[in-house]
């Protein structure tokens, strides 16, 4: 019986299912772990269903804010980004969890094999996975968190939050029209973190204009979604440092597996069930 699940909207690329699910079958808890399609509008029906029914959920776009406001409690983690990615559900209380900042935290010291402690980080987006794990980096060190978004106000009141948990912190704000502003922040730029939904869909466009790539950026790339994107194959044709969201994925799901279970999963046993897992499935 389906304890667990993952939803969404989309939700057939996901990749949760296959690793949860090895990790459970390593830990000899069976594969408890399913899939679900729910648009936001199905969100509050949702809660009530797993509050009856489930253990666990983990949440992806775009359910994360308003999933903060259904829970019945909120860790300290989650209430200060006000993002929830992750419930535990026990005698019907429902508390929200983020475990996106410490996945991506995580991911780039693995992937790049660097620290976070005074670099400058540029977020692609300011939606829920990038409320998360900003505000995680800032409390990590970054000298810079700033932002560009399509709607300058959801930058700036995310810059703002960012500065109100860790006051030392800069931070700054563009719209992707902006090109001396953007040109400006990329170049100083450590990380370029892409957490923007663009690039879910196969045809989905660079989520910011090309002209303002080039083979010079000292940057390094993540980008959040875990399947080919145009950014990840720009990045590569201009050499720049790239990886893609496998690894946060896989660091913030043993983090909600640590939470539901008290059991710290097998890494290489995640990685091995995201490889093997057919989305969907």
């Amino acid at each position: 019986m389906e304890k667990y699940l993952v939803i969404g909207d989309p939700i057939g690329h996901s990749r949760s299912p296959g690793m949860q699910n090895a990790a459970f079958e390593s830990c000899g808890l069976g594969r408890p772990y399913g899939i679900r399609h729910v648009t936001l509008d199905e969100l509050p029906e949702f809660f009530e269903y797993a509050r009856k029914n489930l253990n666990g959920v983990n949440l992806t776009v775009p359910h994360k804010l308003l999933a903060a406001q259904l829970s019945d409690r909120l860790t300290g983690r989650a209430e200060c980004c006000g993002s929830v990615n992750t419930l535990l559900i026990k005698d019907g209380i429902i508390t929200g969890d983020s475990t996106d900042g410490i996945g991506l935290e995580e991911a780039l010291k693995y992937c790049f094999d660097d620290e976070i402690s005074g670099k400058n980080i540029l977020f692609c987006g300011a939606g829920g996975a990038a409320r998360a794990t900003s505000v995680h980096l800032a409390g990590c060190g970054a000298k810079e968190v700033s932002f560009i978004n399509r709607t300058l106000s959801k930058a700036v009141e995310l810059s703002d939050l960012c500065k109100k948990v860790t006051p030392e912190v800069t931070s700054v704000c563009a719209v992707p029209e902006d090109e001396n502003m953007c040109r400006t922040l990329l170049e100083r730029a450590d990380y370029l973190i892409q957490a923007t939904s663009v690039g879910l869909k196969p045809d989905d466009p660079l989520p910011l204009p090309e002209k303002y790539f080039h083979k010079g950026l000292k940057l390094k790339i993540f980008d959040t979604i875990y399947h080919p994107t145009s950014i990840q194959r720009l990045a590569a044709e201009l050499g720049i440092l790239w990886a893609n969201g496998k690894e946060m994925l896989i660091r913030q799901g043993a983090a909600s597996f640590e939470l539901w279970t008290g059991l710290k999963p097998d890494l290489a046993v995640m990685r091995r069930g995201f490889e093997e897992g057919t989305p969907g499935k």
